[in-house]
């Protein structure tokens, strides 16, 4: 019963209820995912898409089944697209010696207009972070920018850590959401 009321309050917009069910069904999602990829930084990649997913659908969550079923059926999901992306991003396997050639014949140094196209789209992300709200910037910044782990975040902000990973979902759903309108 306490679940459902927490799923319930999440539909209704209640930020602590939110916070539940990630600290609740995190390592069971992760764990699951980690078993199924073999590998932490995509499991976590698919945890978080998975919460950010399942949040973002709560109105449709049918409570005839159970919630951690529903959320490991997303997953399931978001795992298989990200296997489909890879598979259709064309990567061919070269050996150390077929690398060592192309290396040796190609320059990779980007050229001055690389640098400078670049430049003008970390400019334009920027500027997309700087529409957010200040708590949504700072994680995006100790995250991404100055690479830290989301226990060094929750430390560092004195926060717990669920709290730090739904503010990361909603900073990124947010950034997504200002790039896409100004496209």
């Amino acid at each position: 019963m306490e679940i459902n009321q927490h799923i319930e309050n999440a539909k209704k917009g209640d930020q602590i209820a939110f916070t539940y069910l990630l600290d609740h069904y995190w390592n069971e999602v992760y764990g699951f995912m980690l078993k199924r990829t073999e590998n932490e930084t995509d499991a976590e990649d698919i945890a978080i898409e998975t919460f950010s997913k399942a949040f973002d659908k709560l109105a449709t969550y049918n409570p005839e089944f159970q919630f951690n079923t529903w959320l490991i059926a997303i997953a399931k999901n978001v795992h298989i697209d990200m296997l489909r992306k890879k598979k259709s991003s064309h990567f061919v396997e070269i050996t150390d010696e077929e690398d060592y050639q192309a290396y040796n014949v190609a320059d990779s140094s980007p050229s001055a207009e690389d640098e400078l196209i670049t430049e003008q789209n970390l400019s334009q992300l920027l500027q997309y972070i700087k529409e957010l709200k200040p708590h949504y910037q700072e994680v995006i910044q100790l995250r991404y920018f100055q690479e830290l782990s989301y226990q060094e975040i929750s430390e560092q902000l004195n926060e717990p850590l669920s709290n730090v990973k739904i503010k990361l979902l909603r900073a990124k759903k947010l950034l997504a959401e200002i790039i896409q309108l100004k496209r």
